[in-house]
């Protein structure tokens, strides 16, 4: 492990961070484990970041991918695929509404950025409104889509009109407001906010169900329908960006299905082929028709991955698991609200289905990023691998395979009991700590 750190420091940009005091050199992996280089097992409930759906290794993946490497690897889009046809047309199948035509890429990035390319070609406009504490992409211009000043190295975007609105982050309402009072106040604001800082000739709303690296942030049930309801009536188009909550993650095949709102383009990445590397755009035709060429993506539409992500989905509605996924959720939340019951420093349990977050706060709901990363150096020491995310550091992000078991789940939330009494051990002060935590959707 050293050895392999110190390498890392030396061929490879600092940029580039890892967990823990001590990293971890994972070398293999089996369902919802994986082991380390020194022969240690862990329980993943991060899943490389919501990537790993249907969990490591899984023989039916496995197989499509060996299947067909052994066969043909790579042509571009510049040839006809049958696995790539096949994948588009099963989307075009599971996907709400009028979302029909889609476009493959190798990234999250890549397609949130042909999905705002898509949205500015449609409508020839070029003004986006995102929403503050998203995150978009790496590269310039979806560093410039991302809502988190650290996430935007080298600049928020070359110069692009994007401008970021309130995000419903009811943890933190910048309206003061709790969940019974609560008047949609950070969804109405939209309509002030394109009126006065932009032109209000809108090409795109873009926003995640759920915000991913932003921490797990849930809007209330009403939320889309109000804001994406007010960016319509501006001419924007509604980018769904399902890169983390799509496929079965939150408890139905998209997030935005808990919404009651068609998106216009919907754009997926992560779990849609179990760690492949994949990006898809996929838009109404009526939008599509405004991309075309010439166009083209070398690696986008790999005939391996291709499989790789049709035997995932396949997978996926075989064994039920995005049923599966509300089920155990339900569990997981449940025990993760009786554990912040018990300890206040985890103000806030928040998601849907497998995507659940805790906010780690100190007293008066202070951000307590040194508390989160103690817990999440606690777990792996226990065995149990977590996430963290959040614009101050602070949130923890759970989100296993979705095949993940019973016993699993039960395991996970033992292992957090564990950790949250050894916190509190060595912290006694942490008991003067208030409840803050708010109960909503």
């Amino acid at each position: 492990m050293r050895e392999a750190l110190e390498r890392q420091r030396r061929y490879l940009v600092p940029g580039i961070g890892v967990y823990y005091k001590q990293p971890l050199t994972l070398v293999s992996g089996q369902g919802c484990h994986v082991q380390d280089d020194q022969g240690k097992s862990y329980l993943d409930f991060f899943g490389g970041i919501l990537t790993v759906s249907v969990g490591h290794c899984h023989p039916v993946v496995t197989q499509a991918i060996t299947q067909q490497a052994a066969t043909l690897v790579h042509t571009s889009t510049l040839y006809l695929s049958e696995p790539m046809i096949d994948l588009a047309e099963y989307l075009a199948k599971i996907t709400p509404g009028a979302l029909s035509q889609s476009f493959f890429t190798t990234s999250g990035t890549e397609a949130n950025e042909t999905a705002l390319v898509m949205a500015q070609l449609a409508t020839g406009r070029n003004e986006v409104v995102a929403l503050r504490h998203s995150y978009s992409g790496r590269s310039q211009v979806t560093m410039g889509l991302t809502g988190q000043g650290a996430w935007k190295l080298g600049g928020s975007g070359m110069g692009l009109p994007i401008r970021h609105t309130h995000n419903p982050y009811c943890y933190r309402c910048p309206f003061g407001k709790t969940p019974d009072r609560c008047g949609l106040e950070c969804a109405r604001d939209m309509d002030d906010f394109i009126k006065t800082s932009t032109s209000g000739r809108l090409a795109a709303f873009i926003a995640e169900p759920i915000q991913g690296v932003g921490g797990f942030i849930t809007p209330p049930p009403a939320f889309f329908q109000e804001a994406v309801g007010i960016a319509r009536k501006y001419g924007a188009l509604f980018i769904d960006d399902e890169v983390q909550t799509g496929f079965g993650r939150t408890g139905k095949p998209f997030g935005i299905n808990h919404y009651g709102v068609e998106p216009d383009i919907m754009t997926f990445a992560k779990g849609m082929a179990n760690g492949m590397p994949v990006g898809a755009t996929i838009a109404t035709p009526d939008v599509a028709r405004h991309y075309q060429g010439p166009t083209i993506s070398t690696f986008g539409g790999n005939p391996v991955v291709m499989q790789a992500a049709l035997a995932t989905l396949q997978v996926m509605e075989q064994e039920q698991l995005t049923e599966r996924a509300a089920t155990l959720g339900r569990i997981l939340r449940s025990g993760l609200e009786q554990l912040a019951d018990e300890y206040p420093v985890m103000g806030d349990v928040r998601g849907m289905g497998l995507m659940q977050g805790i906010e780690i706060v100190e007293k008066d709901k202070a951000p307590a990023a040194e508390l989160a990363e103690e817990i999440l150096e606690l777990a792996k020491d226990r065995g149990l691998l977590l996430g963290l995310g959040g614009l101050y550091h602070n949130v923890l992000r759970i989100a296993p395979p979705l095949t993940v078991s019973d016993e699993e789940v039960n395991e996970a939330l033992t292992v957090l009991r564990d950790v949250m009494s050894a916190l509190y051990q060595a912290h006694p002060g942490l008991v003067a700590v208030e409840s803050t935590r708010i109960v909503y959707q």
